[in-house]
């Protein structure tokens, strides 16, 4: 693994900077309706989101500077469909990720 600044790898870095984007319910409806079109979502969004124009921007650009979707934004409306390489990418880090942890955790004798 290579590490990135302040020691951390850049599998760290790039999984860390993926949560940020998927830690904001607005983000994860954004990425589920994404998912649910069979070519990539061009209207306005804020029809069909509980949320302003000006916070659905805001969270939009969040997911792409992540690199989660890619696209324009051209309020009212929008052009967006999910990065399918990126998705992969984080797919692939968190599931590497959950599999170490479920692994660690099964040689503890926890008990709640």
């Amino acid at each position: 693994m290579k590490k990135a600044k302040k020691g951390y790898t850049v599998e760290q870095e790039q999984m860390a900077r993926f949560a940020k984007a998927l830690s904001h319910p607005v983000r994860i409806a954004i990425l589920q309706l994404l998912a649910s079109q069979t070519c990539c979502y061009h209207g306005d969004m804020s029809e069909i989101l509980p949320v302003a124009k000006s916070t659905l921007s805001q969270h939009l650009k969040e997911l792409k500077d992540a690199g989660l979707i890619q696209g324009e934004i051209t309020l009212p409306s929008v052009k967006y469909c999910i990065n399918k390489k990126n998705w992969s990418l984080a797919k692939k880090l968190f599931e590497a990720l959950l599999t170490e942890v479920e692994v660690a955790d099964s040689c503890c004798d926890t008990q709640n």
